[in-house]
C-alpha cells in the first residue's frame, strides 16, 4: 500500500505541473470541447509510459548496481531544480489561464493532444527516467498502479472539473498558490531521495 501511495503522490506532482499538456486539457474542459477522447489520450499515454520506465528500469538497475545511486542523485538534482522552478514561477506570479481560439474537430485536438504529450522531452524525463528510477525503492507493480491511477484521476479531473475551475483560474494568484505547492512536493520527495539512501 505504501508503494502505491508514493507512486500516486509521485505520478501526480508530476502531473501537477503547469505545462502545454495540462494547459491544452484545461483549456478543452473550459470550452467543453472533446473532453473524454481528450483526457483518456492522456491518461493511457501517460500509464505507457509508466509501465516502460518501471518495467524497463528495475531490470536496468539489476544488470548494473551501480546504476540505481546514480539515478537517485540524479532524479534528487533534477527534482531540486524542477522545484526551484515552481518556486521562481509562484514568485514571479503568472499569467491568468485563458480559453483560446477553438482547436478545430476531434481529429485535429487529438494531434494536437499527442504531439503536446509524445514530442515533450520532459514526458521522458518524468515518467520514464524519474519515476523508472524511484520505482526501483518500492514493489515495481503497486508504485506503478499508483502512479498510473494518478494519471487517470488528475486528468479526468482537470478535464472535466475545467469549468467549476474557470473562475479560480482566471486570477493569477491561483496559479501562484499551485506553483508553491508543486515547489514544496518535488523538494520533499528530494530529499526523500537523497536521506533515504
Amino acid at each position: 500500500m505504501s508503494a502505491a501511495l508514493a507512486g500516486f503522490s509521485l505520478g501526480f506532482s508530476l502531473i501537477l505541473a503547469i505545462g502545454a499538456q495540462n494547459a491544452f486539457v484545461l483549456r478543452q474542459g473550459l470550452r467543453r470541447e472533446h473532453v473524454l477522447p481528450i483526457v483518456l489520450t492522456c491518461a493511457i499515454s501517460d500509464a505507457a509510459l509508466i509501465a516502460a520506465g518501471v518495467a524497463g528500469f528495475g531490470a536496468l538497475a539489476q544488470a548494473l548496481p551501480w546504476l540505481e545511486p546514480v539515478m537517485r542523485y540524479g532524479g534528487a538534482a533534477f527534482l531540486l531544480v524542477y522545484g526551484a522552478r515552481a518556486f521562481l514561477a509562484a514568485w514571479r506570479g503568472g499569467a491568468a489561464m485563458q480559453a483560446g481560439p477553438q482547436a478545430g474537430g476531434l481529429r485535429s485536438a487529438l494531434l494536437t493532444c499527442l504531439a503536446l504529450t509524445w514530442l515533450n522531452p520532459h514526458v521522458y524525463l518524468d515518467t520514464v527516467v524519474l519515476l523508472g528510477t524511484i520505482s526501483a525503492q518500492y514493489p515495481a507493480m503497486p508504485f506503478a498502479i499508483g502512479a498510473m491511477t494518478a494519471s487517470f484521476v488528475f486528468f479526468f479531473s482537470l478535464g472535466y472539473g475545467a469549468r467549476l475551475l474557470a473562475p479560480l483560474f482566471a486570477r493569477p494568484a491561483a496559479w501562484r498558490v499551485l506553483d508553491a505547492f508543486v515547489g514544496t512536493v518535488m523538494w520533499a520527495i528530494a530529499a526523500k531521495l537523497v536521506l533515504g539512501a
